[in-house]
């Protein structure tokens, strides 16, 4: 299992190695499939429309023998509660379940992919190489039905809503209601349910965790894992600012915009607004693009992104992106690395405390494993051994006592 996720890590570094030079160019248009009905009607959850879906890595089909998988558009809400096209993808084995009670499904969030539509984990699954399937291929091999979310904005029209984080909370849950809505999965609501992320991922289940009681309380959820999760993101936009991964930064700022429907330009000088255009068409490939950029050198008043996030309006949309306020009602594992270079891990740490002061059951391990992508390799391992416990029904045993 180990040195499936040292290959995986090395993948993602070999594609940050390999990113090309900025170019600002338009996107060519979204394949036909991920473009919305004029008029979305339905529930939260129900399901578009769906087509099989093909993978680049496996051109000859191999993957059918063991499993079906679709590509999904379904509807979920966004911050407003405005009705929403997501698209996604559904990977269901094809062996019979074989552990207690029906098979569970994984509400599946991915980490930071870029903006542009071409980087949605369903199309990178069939036109180019989405580096989480090997962790993916570990829930699958475990005898896991898994619901991939592309996130509102990732792959359909208009901008990722990156790193808000009640979309980000909703397009989980709702992709897995579409799992179980999908004709001919044999999935249904009497599945068990499981939520992964890691990174924006982890943001993205950490937050579904906290909305799943409110928003989708008829899913079976046994339990949440929420690593690295950027929990405070007034903390982590500061901590990336002119670093190597300054690039997120500026999709945290662009994706929280979009999500509120605010106008950057006003806060950006030529140069900040030829960059937000840019990273609105990239990927995470493109992490060099704007690597080491310092965010002062962006703004039309020559202060950093901290000083105008610190600002209303804001002020307020930041405060709002906060994990950590609201009890989880399943057991959570976190897990963050003491060496993590993007997220810090008194962020993460802070938020698991926070559960804890709610009553939350938590179990916060502490790892120290090398950078933020080094904290993929201990996230993944005791992701699984906690998503057996869970759906054996064992319990976990909170170590909140210790934070």
């Amino acid at each position: 299992m180990r040195r499936s996720v040292v290959t995986a890590t090395a993948a993602v570094l070999g594609a940050f190695a390999l990113a090309g030079p900025a170019t600002g160019a338009t996107e060519p248009p979204r394949p036909t499939f991920y473009e919305a009905p004029a008029a979305i009607s339905g529930n939260a959850g129900d399901v578009i429309r769906s087509e099989n879906l093909t993978f680049s890595v496996d051109p000859a089909g191999l993957s059918s023998l063991v499993m079906t998988s679709k590509r999904i558009l379904y509807t979920s809400t966004d911050r407003s509660g405005a009705k929403v096209a997501v698209s996604g993808s559904v990977l269901v084995p094809k062996a019979p379940w074989i552990g207690l009670g029906h098979r569970p499904i994984i509400g599946y969030a991915v980490g930071t992919q870029g903006l542009a539509d071409r980087c949605a984990p369903s199309r990178q699954q069939s036109e180019g190489f989405e580096y989480e399937s090997i962790f993916i291929k570990g829930l699958i091999e475990r005898g896991y039905a898994v619901a991939i979310t592309d996130y509102q904005g990732l792959g359909t029209a208009g901008v990722h809503t990156y790193m808000n984080r009640v979309v980000q909370g909703r397009a989980v849950l709702d992709s897995v209601r579409a799992a179980q809505r999908l004709a001919g999965s044999g999935l249904s609501s009497s599945n068990p349910v499981g939520l992964v992320g890691y990174s924006q991922g982890g943001g993205a289940s950490a937050a579904a965790a906290e909305l799943a009681a409110s928003y989708a309380p008829e899913l079976r959820v046994k339990g949440a894992v929420a690593s690295a999760v950027p929990a405070d993101l007034a903390a982590v936009l500061a901590n990336l600012d002119g670093t190597l991964y300054a690039e997120f930064a500026l999709y945290g700022m662009r994706g929280l915009a979009a999500g509120y429907g605010v106008d950057m330009s006003p806060y950006l000088n030529a140069a900040g607004r030829q960059a937000m255009d840019e990273v609105e068409g990239e990927c995470v490939t493109d992490l060099a693009n704007h690597a080491f950029v310092r965010t002062e050198t962006l703004s039309a008043t020559g202060v950093p992104a901290s000083t105008i996030l610190a600002q209303e309006p804001f002020k307020t949309m930041v405060a709002q992106q906060r994990i950590g306020t609201i009890k989880p009602a399943m057991p959570t594992l976190v897990v963050h690395s003491v060496l993590d270079d993007v997220i810090p891990y008194a962020v993460g740490k802070a938020m698991a405390k926070s559960w804890c002061s709610k009553g939350a059951n938590v179990y916060f391990s502490t790892v120290v494993s090398p950078g933020h992508v080094g904290g993929v390799l201990d996230n993944a391992a005791q992701s699984y051994a906690f998503l057996e416990a869970r759906f054996a029904g064992l319990p976990q045993f909170s170590n909140c006592w210790t934070l």
